[in-house]
């Protein structure tokens, strides 16, 4: 079955492609002996999206999408969307501003859930991004939900990560967790045909160089991303950063999280939230209810 399925993703088969995905997604029994049959990883460049809720990153990737097109490689696009507290499905799933893509054979675009993780990101987001290098996407694009500070996750992902911001984050910028600024090898400054997008920019590069170790100056896009300008100039941005040498050094940080991660996973695979709820509400009615001793009995 796995062969069978490993066959239909390499030959472009997107419903087979959709099944893998939530059959690693739903840890279906099997599936890490699916992820253990891949061959042979094809390059491909992940960019990861982030930054505070309603800064446009939606229109942002449709926007990208249509500019990465043009080298002649296909684009995947996972979104990362909030997780209803009650199914832990995804909230977001419609993507109705990236709709236009949803038919172009090029393109895949997959909405998941944050299920409860901490990071921004889905707890199968690892093995998910290596299905589709193994599929032979050129260019992946991760949009996380924004949550903050626990964003910097996807730094440990992502060969480029992008944050993106508005001109009225302005006042924010100067509280922002420094987590935030630090994992950022490009900003894009969004709607940036409100007022005070320039001194915004100005403030930015101010704040943000003495606080990032790399010498590197780190580049400041200004886009419209709902009438598509600045994207060009975003995505040569992307490509510069990608031809740098490789730092081993961070290369192997990248490694070392992954592994941490997916080692958290499989020791908290047999803990269901669905069940952790049912215990505590029990053990609540019964008025002797504490925290901390039902944890180590755990």
């Amino acid at each position: 079955m796995h062969q069978q399925l490993i066959q239909q993703i390499q030959s472009g088969d997107i419903k087979a492609l959709a099944r893998a995905i939530s059959f690693i997604e739903n840890g279906q029994k099997g599936y890490e002996r699916l992820l253990q049959a891949f061959g042979a990883r094809y390059p491909a460049n992940v960019i990861g999206i982030t930054g505070p809720p309603g800064a446009g990153k939606s229109t942002l990737v449709d926007a990208m999408i249509g500019e990465l097109l043009q080298d002649d490689k296909k684009v995947a696009v996972l979104c990362v969307d909030p997780s209803s507290p009650f199914n832990l499905g995804a909230l977001l799933g419609d993507r109705i501003r990236m709709s236009e893509w949803y038919t172009h054979p090029n393109v895949f675009i997959r909405s998941l859930a944050t299920r409860g993780s901490m990071g921004g990101l889905s707890p199968k987001i690892i093995e998910l991004t290596d299905l589709l290098k193994f599929a032979a996407f050129g260019h992946i694009i991760i949009e996380t939900v924004g949550v903050g500070q626990s964003e910097i996750e996807i730094s440990g992902l992502a060969d480029t990560t992008i944050v993106v911001l508005v001109p009225e984050s302005g006042d924010e910028v100067q509280t922002m967790k420094a987590g935030l600024l630090e994992i950022a090898d490009i900003f894009v400054i969004n709607k940036s045909d409100r007022p005070g997008a320039d001194l915004f920019a100005k403030n930015l590069k101010l704040t943000s160089a003495p606080s990032h170790k790399n010498i590197v100056e780190i580049p400041i896009i200004k886009t419209v991303a709902s009438e598509k300008k600045g994207i060009a100039e975003l995505v040569t941005a992307i490509q510069n950063h990608l031809k740098r040498d490789r730092d081993d050094e961070r290369y192997l940080a990248m490694l070392t999280d992954k592994a941490w991660q997916l080692l958290v996973q499989k020791k908290m695979k047999d803990v269901d939230k669905i069940h952790l709820r049912q215990r505590i509400e029990t053990e609540y009615k019964e008025k002797k209810f504490n925290l901390y001793s039902f944890v180590d009995r755990l």
